[in-house]
């Protein structure tokens, strides 16, 4: 496979009203093109509200309309009674990957007491990996870089493409029978 299909997905009632401009977007593109160094990246973007319909909806179409292999959202982790995206993204899985939240949980714990608030979640969806992140762009930043040094090989595991890094920025991790030779 030579295309890494993402999925990035805002969830924010204010942003995709348009009272703000969306940051989450940006910030995983940007985060992913400066990491990711193969395959090619093709993004299918989505800014939606807090509606944990739209959410599960979302995430089916970028999985199972467009092929997804990674599927990251952003907001909607928090306790707010709003704050529904880890309820739609366990309602679409197949699998629970709770290693991903304890570890992005303990990464932000470094940075914040109110890490505890969080309720991020990563779930397997037939062969994608679906994350949830945090809101902010700096808090988006910090959990990437704690935790996707595990996500090359879960997508070799699920079936996906082979994921290069930038080892300067994340060293993707596999284990040595799941390296890839180069001739």
């Amino acid at each position: 496979m030579s295309t890494l299909n993402v999925g990035i997905v805002s969830i924010s009632d204010r942003a995709s009203g348009g009272v703000y401009k969306d940051e989450g977007i940006p910030a995983l593109k940007g985060w992913l093109s400066q990491v990711v160094a193969a395959p090619a990246l093709h993004f299918e973007e989505r800014l939606i509200p807090d509606e944990r319909d739209v959410i599960e909806k979302t995430l089916k179409e970028l999985v199972d309309g467009h092929g997804c292999h990674l599927v990251l959202t952003t907001g909607g982790t928090g306790p707010a009674p709003r704050d529904v995206t880890p309820e739609a993204t366990l309602a679409v899985a197949d699998k629970e990957m709770p290693g991903f939240g304890e570890q992005m949980r303990a990464v932000s714990l470094k940075y914040v007491p109110t890490a505890i608030l969080s309720r991020q979640v990563a779930v397997i969806r037939k062969q994608a990996l679906i994350i949830n992140l945090p809101g902010q762009p700096k808090a988006i930043k910090e959990t990437l870089d704690g935790v996707f040094a595990a996500v090359p090989y879960c997508i070799d595991l699920i079936g996906g493409p082979y994921i290069e890094t930038d080892p300067t920025r994340v060293k993707a991790f596999r284990p040595k029978s799941a390296v890839k030779s180069t001739p």
